[in-house]
């Protein structure tokens, strides 16, 4: 047991240093910016004691209240699997009650291992009248999912505002010792910055990732030293102020530019959600710990310095951090500054990338290209759309807010209401999946809350100033997700509405009226059962498909990840003579899409898999309509049913135990222009090429289960052909004119500016069919 706990304290211990780089580089660098933004308006009349004595008590309440308290102690708690944030407060929701509006939920999506947490094991023994309510009213549903989006949309403003404030708030410290430079000079070294930093995101972050936290720790080490002098030198009473008297005494003298001042103090919890947000990457005794020991005392002392020299240097408000440092450690200072601020931008942009593709995963995103690398770290991801959207952003508001007060009124707003929509989250939480009373639940929420909509009247009065950049941009980027969960959704429910029921199909029998050729046909469709129109129409048009058709629905799944050997759901369409399978391919909402080629491999082995385990089991699906689904990879067998080996490019197995020669059915001309294509692409010649063959020792009870598995092996080798349903959507002729605009202007403008389906699932334009269809939602 002693060792079990020294490896586990070893392990939060290296845990809590490689948080430092990720979670805190934003919160750690709000001192550059708070006591400026607090004292920018009319409250820099109030040149007394008392009154910066108040606002440093304001600071600290605020960072003690809304990021140890809320954050720290109780939102960390509200975990999905390790992962945090608004989607996994949401996901959570959806689990514990029936909140979800994905189209196609399963009863075996139920039944992953992590979709329910043995913490909530209570979960279903109460169901609250507000439940029951929202259980039941669509209008409730759609409801939290708009909250969800709005919140999301306020993080996205985030990523942008973070790098723009940041690292020109490090760099205007330049100022301070060249007071003759031109502010022209400041925003050129901002610019080039930031263009640095969005130009290198494809590039990931795993080379230097190795120095973000060293540079968050020195860089909080630090300003904590220049406090403690600060405090030292120029007044060590500064200690009073943490008493809550001086709240009192700020607002008693200071009144209304007192409450409009609060739109600055609370830039000091800045960066509190990060750490809720990127839980998933570490844990919450980690994340405990590194605030604890260092982070708070760090930006508690850092706030008394800055206090202490104001009460005495009151004319130096404007630059009060930066005037506040010795001499000696200007320099030094300002490069660890700097140097904070990249690593606070690259996080939240990472955060931000993570946020769409989360969006994208359950249909409130257009379709974006996700990259991940297999050697960055696991959930890094890089999305090129939304790295050039958010540098033109940040650069607009970079050059645009001459005044970086204004740009400290935007961005504060923003968090703000990013917080306070995480409040009523969390509230729900405490209610419907921690299953405690509604009483506490409307206390939490009405306590925290409260305290987040008085900063909040006072950001509303910024709005003038710079708020108005991310209310708007964040509305812009609702309609656009809420427009394309409508749009994919009526689509759906039309596929839905017209696909053809499996009987029809079974009564044309194993060959189903046309001509089966050798080969695999992968029809996707976003349907769980029975079969789209796009087939029927395939079928009606050109009477032959191939000898192994399979129907894959890739879905997700409201979890963060879903495990390898539960991801695959495989099932038999109608008797074993019709060669028909339905796949199931499940994601969680954080799950980095795999290539193309390893989903083809697993796809054909999850499939030998099931075929094996029927035979093994009852057996009983022949003559089926629509057999039971099945989730492979849980056999100790899984992988030995098939032997598998590597091509080389020139085709032949690099095993050296040669595989079974299989000729393929494509004709000459076929292999000359595939040969063609793939000299002429580039990326095609990177494709990892296998050949599968049946195991010689195994042992079969059915032999027709041997004639099935080599079918298969055969069909993989004559070739496999995707088959996607290109869409035509339109509206009814009798639709509402708004629905009508929705459709016709909104959502065909996004379809046709992203990315096409063949696209995010790189499938190789020689494999790939589009069947024509039109909509009429």
């Amino acid at each position: 047991m002693q060792v079990d706990r020294s490896y586990q304290c070893k392990d939060v211990l290296i845990l809590a240093y490689q948080s430092f780089g990720v979670l805190f580089g934003d919160l750690s660098i709000s001192p550059l910016y708070a006591f400026k933004s607090t004292f920018s308006g009319n409250l820099s009349n109030y040149q007394s004691e008392d009154v910066i004595f108040g606002a440093l008590s304001l600071i600290f309440w605020t960072l003690t209240l809304l990021s140890l308290f809320k954050h720290v102690i109780i939102l960390l708690n509200a975990d999905d699997n390790g992962e945090g944030g608004i989607f996994a407060l949401y996901s959570l929701l959806c689990r514990h009650a029936k909140f979800s509006l994905l189209p196609n939920h399963q009863t075996a999506d139920e039944e992953l291992s992590t979709y329910h947490n043995p913490r909530y094991s209570y979960r279903n023994l109460q169901s609250p009248t507000v439940k029951r309510f929202a259980e039941r009213h669509k209008k409730a549903k759609t409801a939290l999912l708009l909250l969800v989006l709005f919140g999301t949309c306020l993080l996205i403003c985030v990523g942008f505002l973070t790098p723009a404030i940041s690292i020109r708030s490090a760099i205007e410290g330049v100022k301070v010792r060249s007071s003759e430079l031109h502010y022209g000079v400041v925003l050129i070294i901002a610019c080039i910055l930031l263009v640095g930093l969005f130009v290198l995101q494809h590039r990931g972050t795993y080379r230097v990732a190795f120095m973000f936290a060293p540079i968050v720790i020195l860089w909080s080490l630090s300003i904590a030293a220049i406090g403690v002098y600060n405090i030292l030198k120029w007044n060590p009473r500064v200690y009073k102020a943490l008493s809550p008297y001086y709240i009192y005494t700020f607002f008693r003298d200071a009144r209304y530019d007192g409450w409009i001042s609060l739109g600055g103090v609370l830039l000091c919890v800045t960066g509190a959600e990060a750490m809720f947000a990127d839980l998933g990457q570490y844990t919450a005794a980690s994340i405990r710990l590194s605030f604890f020991c260092i982070i708070y005392p760090c930006l508690v002392l850092q706030y008394m310095g800055q206090a202490a020299f104001l009460s005495k240097n009151f004319s130096a408000v404007s630059t009060s951090f930066y005037a506040s440092i010795p001499d000696s450690l200007f320099w030094p200072v300002l490069v660890m500054a700097t140097s904070a601020a990249i690593v606070a931008s690259q996080s939240v942009i990472s955060a931000t990338f993570s946020i769409i593709k989360q969006c994208y995963a359950i249909g409130c995103f257009p379709r974006v290209k996700v990259v991940h690398k297999s050697k960055w770290f696991r959930g890094q991801i890089y999305i090129p759309e939304i790295n050039w959207v958010l540098l033109v952003l940040c650069l607009a508001v970079t050059v645009g807010f001459r005044d970086i007060n204004h740009l400290g009124n935007a961005y504060g707003l923003t968090y703000m209401s990013a917080m306070f929509v995480t409040t009523w989250l969390t509230a729900l939480i405490i209610n419907f999946v921690w299953g405690q009373s509604l009483v506490l639940a409307l206390l939490f929420a009405l306590f925290f809350g409260s305290i987040e909509i008085i900063f909040l009247s006072s950001s509303f009065i910024r709005i003038s100033k710079g708020g108005w950049v991310p209310l708007i941009l964040s509305v812009i980027f609702m309609l656009i997700m809420f427009v394309w969960h409508y749009g994919s959704r009526k689509k759906y429910l039309y596929d839905l509405h017209n696909k053809v029921p499996m009987k029809q199909i079974l009564t044309l029998g194993p060959s189903l009226g046309i001509v089966r050729v050798p080969g695999i046909g992968l029809i996707f469709t976003a349907l769980v059962s029975g079969v789209p129109a796009t087939f029927t129409r395939f079928l009606t048009n050109l009477p032959t498909f191939y000898q192994v058709a399979v129907f894959v629905c890739e879905k997700t799944v409201l979890v963060p990840y879903v495990p390898q050997k539960e991801r695959y759901l495989i099932g038999r369409i109608g008797p074993k003579s019709f060669r028909m399978y339905r796949c199931i391919v499940r994601n969680g909402y954080k799950d980095v899409q795999k290539n193309e080629d390893d989903f083809e491999n697993d796809l054909i082995m999850s499939i030998a898999e099931f075929i094996q385990l029927e035979a093994e089991g009852s057996g009983t699906l022949e003559g089926s309509v629509d057999g039971r689904m099945a989730v492979v990879r849980t056999s100790e067998k899984f992988g030995k049913r098939l032997e598998i080996s590597e091509l080389e490019r020139n085709g032949e197995a690099s095993s050296s135990m040669p595989p079974t020669i299989l000729n393929s059915s494509k004709s000459h001309i076929l292999q000359y222009l595939q040969s063609t294509y793939e000299m002429e692409s580039p990326g095609s010649t990177l494709r990892r090429r296998v050949r599968f063959k049946l195991q010689p020792d195994m042992n079969y009870r059915d032999p027709n289960v041997k004639d099935e598995l080599l079918e298969l092996v055969e069909a993989k080798q004559s070739g496999v052909a995707y088959v996607l349903g290109h869409s035509h959507i339109k509206a009814k002729m009798n639709a509402p004119c708004l629905k009508r605009f929705v459709i016709h202007v909104a959502y065909l403008f996004l379809r046709k500016n992203c990315r096409a389906p063949a696209v995010v699932l790189n499938i190789p334009q020689t494999c790939l069919i589009e069947v024509g269809m039109n909509y009429y939602l």
